[in-house]
C-alpha cells in the first residue's frame, strides 16, 4: 500500500500521565481517510467522550481533502471509535469513578490503510511533575552530548 502516516499529540506526553494505552479504529468518511493520508490531520487538542456508551473523539481536526466535491467533510467533527465492549466498559468505569481523562496519542495509518488511533487513560500532571520533566529531558540531552564528544 502507501507508506504509513504517522501524526503524533505531543503536548498529550508532557501535560499527561498515561497509565494505560489502547488501539482504537476510527470511523471516517471517504475524503477524511485521504486526507490522513497526505498527513492532513492535528490531534493536538482533542480528546475522547462517552455518549450512550460510545467512545467518540472530539476536537480533532481533519482537513478536507482538496479533490473532493462540495459535499466534503466538516474539519472538526466528533468521529466515532471503535473498541471491544470489554475496553468500553472498563475505559468508561475508571473515567467515571476515578476521574480521568482519555487523550488521543497517535493517529496513524496500518499496512492494510486503515486509520487507527492510539488512546491512553490519563491523569494530570501537577506543575512540579511537568518541571521534573523538563529538567529529566534536559539531563538526558546534555549526557547524549558528552557521550557524542568521547566516542
Amino acid at each position: 500500500m502507501q507508506k504509513t502516516v504517522n501524526i503524533l499529540n505531543k503536548r498529550a506526553k508532557f501535560d499527561y500521565e498515561v497509565l494505560e494505552k489502547y488501539t482504537a479504529g476510527i470511523v471516517l468518511a471517504g475524503s477524511e481517510i485521504k486526507s490522513i493520508r497526505q498527513g492532513k490531520a492535528s490531534i493536538a487538542e482533542s480528546f475522547c467522550e462517552f455518549s450512550n456508551h460510545e467512545l467518540f473523539v472530539i476536537n480533532s481536526t481533519i482537513e478536507e481533502y482538496a479533490f473532493s466535491n462540495n459535499f466534503g467533510h466538516k474539519p472538526k467533527s466528533e468521529r466515532k471509535l471503535l473498541l471491544n465492549r470489554k475496553e468500553l466498559k472498563s475505559l468508561e468505569k475508571s473515567v467515571q469513578n476515578k476521574g480521568l481523562t482519555i487523550i488521543p496519542l497517535k493517529l496513524f495509518t496500518n499496512e492494510k490503510g486503515l486509520a487507527k488511533l492510539d488512546i491512553g487513560l490519563c491523569r494530570g500532571k501537577k506543575n512540579y511533575d511537568k518541571r521534573e520533566t523538563i529538567k529529566d529531558r534536559d539531563v538526558k540531552r546534555d549526557l547524549d552530548r558528552i557521550k557524542k564528544i568521547y566516542k
